[in-house]
């Protein structure tokens, strides 16, 4: 095995920012999917990614030329025999990620670390029926993925010890500062938390409490006011203190969604196809360009905040912040 050799499964958006990433950091990377299509979209999408990260972000200009000679695109999983480490970046369905992995178990060695990028799925339940369950691990990352600090760690139930802390070390030594789940929860951390938040909204918005927008807007200028300099639990400390917010939580929690079925609005729209601005349909409408501008708008937004956690929360030589 080669320890500066990881592999990557699947190039959609996401693998395209972890092999960017990696790649970025040193390590040669071997990427497979299964067209020649994927292929040269996700190149493409590395080249973008690197682009950026040389202009904004600092990295040697040298990059721009250096990561293709350690970019290695592949069709067959045999090409990923040498690597150490394996990320997983399929869909998001469980029986698709067992296929990945029965096709990975067969190639690569006992002792090469997997794991899979997903944002839900429990690590215990993709581990059920592997030949050696304790080398997978949860590694749940942020598009886009080369930019972010964000990536979770996540402890399956059959999870070793040294596989969880040797994929915490990784992902610091890429610039990442990692959350280690010490239990395999449905959703994890960040998603536990965002989808209460999205139940919330939506009980809002079918109760007639407030239109989409006025939701939205509030939640900017609001939770954006903070969200990006301290958590929830903080906040409480820096804005009133738990006692505080024990008196005005109180009486309001029993009056919150408890709905444990999707909300009909979001429901209609997931039966109609409604793909957001992928195909310009979901709680508003896009055309192309408002499509395109959104996108645009997402992406620089992650650049300034990416450089203000950097200036606020400097990362120290063991990629932990100060």
């Amino acid at each position: 095995m080669d320890a500066e050799r990881v592999g990557v499964v699947g190039l959609g958006l996401l693998g395209q920012g972890i092999a960017a990433c990696f790649v970025a950091h040193g390590f040669t990377v071997v990427a497979v999917d299964r067209t020649d299509e994927q292929h040269a979209a996700a190149r493409q999408g590395i080249e973008q990614a690197i682009e950026e990260l040389v202009a904004r972000a600092g990295f040697d200009p040298d990059l721009r030329q250096a990561w293709s000679s350690r970019y290695l695109p592949a069709v067959n999983f045999e090409n990923l025999q040498a690597c150490s480490f394996v990320v997983e970046s399929v869909t998001e369905e469980a029986m698709t990620k067992e296929q990945v992995f029965d096709l990975l178990e067969a190639v690569v060695d006992p002792r090469v670390i997997i794991a899979s990028n997903t944002s839900a799925i429990p690590i215990t339940r993709l581990q059920q029926g592997r030949t050696h369950p304790a080398r997978f691990v949860g590694m749940h990352w942020a598009q886009p993925a080369h930019l972010t600090r964000f990536m979770e760690v996540i402890r399956g139930e059959l999870t070793s010890e040294s596989v969880f802390q040797a994929t915490a070390a990784l992902a610091r030594r890429i610039g990442k500062e990692p959350s280690l789940c010490q239990k395999d929860v449905p959703g994890f951390i960040v998603n536990r938390i965002g989808y209460a938040m999205y139940r919330e909204a939506l009980h809002l918005l079918d109760s007639g409490v407030a239109d989409a927008e006025t939701i939205d807007r509030s939640m900017r200028n609001a939770l954006g006011l903070w969200a990006s300099i301290c958590g929830p639990l903080r906040w409480i400390d820096i804005s009133g203190g738990p006692e505080l917010y024990a008196r005005a939580m109180e009486p309001v929690l029993p009056t919150l969604s408890k709905a444990d079925e999707l909300s009909p609005s979001l429901r209609t729209l997931a039966d109609a196809g409604a793909r957001g601005i992928q195909n310009g349909r979901g709680f508003y409408d896009y055309s192309p360009e408002d499509a395109k501008l959104w996108q645009e708008r997402y992406r620089q937004h992650a650049w300034e905040v990416s450089q203000s956690l950097n200036q606020s929360f400097p990362l120290d030589d063991e990629g932990r912040a100060s």
